[in-house]
């Protein structure tokens, strides 16, 4: 075996590395250092199993042979996978019920605790915890309130938004979490607040949707959050406008592209690091369709798959490989879970039950593309 020392190595035009065959060991005990740049600078014509280091979002990425994912940066499995926790939502009244299920796996739902008595609540989550806002009890809510992921047991209390409102849209980045918009009566707000997930007590103003909606669905990366569709009187009007901000700068929502279909109460919208999903939804007739989008860039929605039926109010939680919806309504109260796999295309395959049948539901999970 020979040894050869080096301190840079390039390829001739000085845009990348040269392909070195044969087996190669690197015994060095500092450091191997990637090709590096902004989420803009991603090179083109690249091979599968290629890595970079983004600059954007901080994280190792890889090319899949289809789009650039980001290597997996923490092993934050309980039971063997991400969890995924579904909080409130209504049957014949406003429930408190949380359950939770393993993301990798498939089965039923199994209870997590309780949680606020209410409806149409927003819920988005870091790698420990899960925060709840807002949603309709007698009426609408300042309230929120968190779990913690790697233990069961009841909600506490976190603080209160700026305004009661219900029906907002959650985004986090793991350190940062926005409840965007929502309504208590119409029209809906335009406030996006925000809270440092770890600090109870947080709350500060962080700007506007520059289109106030209130139950579209949301997603987000480790850089942006995303906001689609939704409605500004309680399902008059619909929007097919999608609107993201940087997650990690204050300031008001910039125009993203267009959803294919208006609609309104979808809520269902998850994402891994690269991909954003959302499902279902009143169009104003309830729909079935998924629709998808790369959060990195910008432009519309494009189609990915079909729901196992038509429905509005669920909700969605996911992993860097599955979204999974869960509950809903049409014609009455549903309890099925589905799911779908984020890198590829398709219909959604039955996951299993919530421990009872409910709507307007709210979902979060430790292992979701803004972490």
């Amino acid at each position: 075996m020979s040894r050869l020392n080096i301190n840079n190595l390039t390829n001739e035009n000085e845009d990348g590395s040269p392909r070195i065959s044969g087996i190669s060991t690197f015994s060095s005990t500092a450091f191997l250092e990637a090709p590096k740049g902004t989420t803009a600078q991603r090179p083109e014509n690249v091979a599968p199993g290629m890595i970079r280091f983004n600059t954007d979002s901080g994280h190792l990425e890889y090319y899949t042979g289809e789009f650039w994912d980001e290597v997996l940066v923490a092993n934050n499995t309980l039971d063997g996978g991400n969890r995924g926790v579904h909080m409130g939502g209504y049957t014949t009244t406003n429930v408190d019920t949380m359950d939770y299920i393993t993301i990798s796996t498939l089965g039923n739902a199994i209870d997590f605790g309780n949680g606020n008595t209410r409806r149409k609540q927003s819920a988005l989550g870091s790698r420990t915890r899960g925060v709840h806002a807002g949603g309709i009890s007698s009426g609408s809510t300042t309230s929120i309130g968190f779990i913690t992921f790697a233990s069961t047991g009841d909600s506490a209390v976190f603080g209160t938004l700026s305004s009661a409102r219900n029906a907002a849209q959650a985004m986090s980045d793991g350190v940062r979490g926005l409840f965007a918009g929502g309504i208590d009566s119409a029209p809906a707000n335009a406030d996006i607040n925000a809270i440092t997930i770890a600090t109870e007590g947080t709350r500060y103003d962080f700007g506007d949707l520059t289109t106030a909606v209130s139950d579209g669905s949301s997603c987000a990366s480790s850089v942006r959050g995303v906001v689609l569709g939704g409605t500004s009187d309680g399902g008059i009007t619909l929007f097919n406008v999608i609107q993201y901000v940087t997650i990690s700068t204050d300031g008001n929502s910039q125009d993203f592209g267009d959803i294919i279909t208006a609609r309104e109460t979808g809520a269902n919208g998850a994402s891994n690091s690269t991909r954003g999903l959302f499902a279902g939804g009143a169009s104003p007739g309830k729909v079935n369709t998924i629709e998808f989008i790369t959060i990195a860039s910008t432009g519309n929605s494009q189609d990915f798959g079909d729901l196992l039926g038509t429905k509005n109010l669920g909700s969605a939680c996911s992993s860097p490989t599955r979204v999974v919806f869960a509950g809903g309504y049409d014609p009455a109260n549903l309890n099925v879970m589905e799911y779908v796999q984020i890198p590829t295309t398709g219909n959604s395959i039955d996951f299993g039950d919530l421990s009872e049948t409910r709507r307007s539901t709210a979902s979060c999970s430790n292992g979701h593309g803004g972490l």
